[in-house]
């Protein structure tokens, strides 16, 4: 995604799950083993662990790039600093995957799911001090679907009319039907923003949440601090939350062993036994809506062949590359779909591992081998681990891949921005992102007529078992198709002090609300 996070890219674009070229040292302390860690007694100063009650230290691999702007920018670690802490939706998703009411008291649907009328709270404010109200939900529709926008989700906004009623009363046309349209609204890119600081939202983002953006270090970490200006701050348990980044999988194991860290969500899964046999930590393993895949630049010779990206998928042996890549923490997928979803179904033996099938593929395509291609790998443990596990069963039907280590910035520019590339390795987390292979611009430059045509019944079909069928049918001419190698749904893994409470079970999306946490 787009950490990200490739997924996270502007109107096109997935969230990703990427993680921060910068190798960030830890400091005050000489450089020790996991294992000395380990034996290192641990106990906190009084005052310190006291102090703790009411702040948490949180840990990510990517620093949110480029600003605090969930609608500017594709990374899915903006959301996970700002999302339900600083900016608040109409509604939100909940761990288990349930949309229930946040900046909107409720909410009716029309029979068609075509009209939303969503009656608002009242008395709620921006952290600036301006009212939120259904003049400040159009604006931020109407911007996230406007010329200008790079909001990952324009199209969708696009596809709105905001129509105010009353102050606190709005209804909402939608050209498209979407049963997951309130999912969609608890999401990043349906922030609800004030109209006069939305353009400054990058660097002094102005929310109606529970805390604010207190500090930045570059490079380094966030702090929020509680606003008590909020609606419900008594609810709100901690006064403080600073996030840390660090990318070094060897870094994250000794900030938690040594307590700099409370918590890391999405961890390096490497590390997991360890914290395991460890009483003074909670391990806890989450689901995913995330599909790692190897893309495909579908338009660079030869891969522009369906028999090339074939071969290609059949040389990949998924289960070895779940285990290399995220230490066995994942579901093989066929398709641009997961386990768990509504509609899914099992494609993947549409393109299963067979080294002998891909030599005869390639040779029927008219490939000379050895066949040189770059496969470009983004930071994360996921994507350099699993690309050393690819390249080496690329080599076996005569593909020579060529690694391409680059940081999160260059990824974006020249892999998703100038789509210059290959192949690469990229978590998509976002949940509802089929309709990118509808997007003829889109990084992976793959263009069906017939997917348009059935995506296009799928967003206009009221119906359930109608849409169930249409979503298979699509699923199976993505697999078919091969524009990917698909890889495997991952399974993310969250290490925390054991004391801490309101951490989420699963993550249907990425998502750190503080205003749960506490302290036992």
């Amino acid at each position: 995604m787009m950490q990200n996070k490739a997924a996270q890219p502007g109107a096109a674009s997935p969230i990703f799950h990427f993680v921060n070229g910068a190798n960030l040292m830890l400091k005050r302390r000489t450089l020790l083993t996991t294992a000395a860690l380990a034996s290192v007694p641990l106990a906190l100063p009084h005052a310190l662990a006291q102090g703790r009650k009411d702040a948490v230290v949180l840990a990510m691999t990517l620093e949110p790039s480029p600003g605090l702007d969930p609608t500017g920018g594709a990374a899915s670690s903006i959301s996970e600093v700002t999302l339900y802490n600083i900016f608040e939706t109409l509604t939100k998703i909940n761990a288990d995957g349930s949309v229930t009411s946040l900046l909107a008291e409720s909410w009716e649907v029309s029979p068609d799911l075509k009209t939303y009328t969503f009656r608002l709270r009242k008395g709620v404010k921006f952290h600036n001090g301006e009212p939120f109200n259904a003049q400040s939900v159009k604006f931020s529709f109407d911007r996230a679907g406007g010329e200008k926008s790079t909001n990952k989700d324009k199209r969708t906004f696009a596809n709105l009319s905001t129509q105010i009623v009353d102050d606190h009363t709005v209804v909402i046309l939608t050209k498209e039907i979407d049963p997951d349209f309130a999912f969609l609204l608890g999401q990043g890119t349906a922030i609800i923003v004030e109209p006069q600081s939305a353009d400054a939202n990058a660097t002094k983002p102005v929310g109606t949440g529970p805390f604010r953006l207190e500090n930045w270090v570059k490079g380094s970490s966030i702090a929020l601090s509680k606003w008590d200006g909020y609606r419900n701050a008594n609810a709100v348990k901690l006064k403080k939350a600073t996030f840390r980044f660090i990318p070094d999988p060897a870094a994250q194991v000794a900030a938690l062993l040594a307590g700099d860290v409370d918590a890391f969500p999405r961890v390096t899964a490497r590390s997991v036994p360890q914290f395991k046999e460890n009483s003074r930590f909670q391990v806890v393993i989450s689901g995913s809506r995330a599909k790692t895949i190897l893309a495909m630049n579908n338009k660079k010779k030869p891969l522009d062949d369906v028999r090339v990206r074939r071969a290609i998928a059949a040389a990949i042996d998924r289960k070895a590359v779940i285990q290399g890549a995220g230490d066995g923490y994942g579901v093989p997928i066929g398709s641009h779909y997961v386990p768990g979803a509504f509609g899914y179904v099992d494609t993947t033996g549409v393109n299963p591992y067979d080294p002998e099938k891909a030599k005869a593929l390639l040779k029927e395509a008219g490939v000379t081998t050895p066949l040189e291609l770059t496969l470009t790998l983004p930071p994360p443990p996921y994507a350099r681990q699993g690309g050393e596990v690819i390249a080496s069963q690329l080599a076996k039907v005569g593909i020579t891949a060529k690694l391409q280590n680059v940081e999160w910035a260059q990824w974006l520019s020249g892999t998703y921005g100038a789509k210059n590339y290959d192949m690469t390795i990229i978590s998509h987390v976002e949940p509802f992102d089929f309709g990118n292979f509808a997007k003829p611009d889109y990084y992976w430059n793959y263009q069906s007529p017939r997917f348009n045509e059935l995506y296009d019944k799928i967003k206009t079909t009221p119906r359930p078992a109608d849409r169930s069928k249409l979503l298979a049918d699509a699923q199976r001419l993505i697999a078919e198709d091969s524009v990917h190698a698909f890889l495997f749904q991952p399974q993310w893994v969250t290490v925390a002090n054991r004391n801490l409470k309101g951490l989420w079970k699963d993550m249907p999306i990425f998502v750190n609300d503080v205003s749960a946490m506490s302290w036992a």
